[in-house]
């Protein structure tokens, strides 16, 4: 999404005229679509100096078992459910609440590695 301000049509389909230009604050960027890979990182400079980190495709999961309170790096095989969007399973697209296969068995993704740099998942 390269602009999050408001939509130029009403509701209704309508024109909505314009009372002031696009502003800076209001740009967006394109979505980080962290895929399944060698781990690659690019560092985003958000407003106020704060740092993100784009996780661009990633190898290993944080996975944590939740009866046992252990957590360990797990190697990620492939993504088996998305809710965010059907077509991302299909493309091992990892976000939020995605249901990745792993070494350790299945885990639901906890964190959004696109603003994070880093993917964290709990066992099903």
């Amino acid at each position: 999404m390269r602009w999050q301000g408001k939509s130029r049509r009403k509701c209704s389909g309508g024109r909505l005229h314009r009372h002031r230009k696009k502003r800076a604050y209001e740009a967006g960027r394109p979505p980080a679509d962290t895929i399944i890979g060698e781990t690659r990182r690019r560092k985003i400079i958000a407003r106020g100096s704060s740092v993100k980190m784009r996780l661009l495709r990633c190898e290993f999961a944080n996975v944590t078992d939740m009866k046992s309170g252990t957590t360990k790096e797990a190697k990620i095989i492939t993504v088996k459910k998305n809710l965010a969007n059907p077509f991302f399973a299909r493309r091992n697209i990892t976000t939020k609440g995605a249901v990745i296969e792993t070494e350790l068995g299945d885990a639901v993704v906890t964190n959004r590695p696109g603003q994070d740099g880093i993917v964290n998942a709990k066992l099903i």
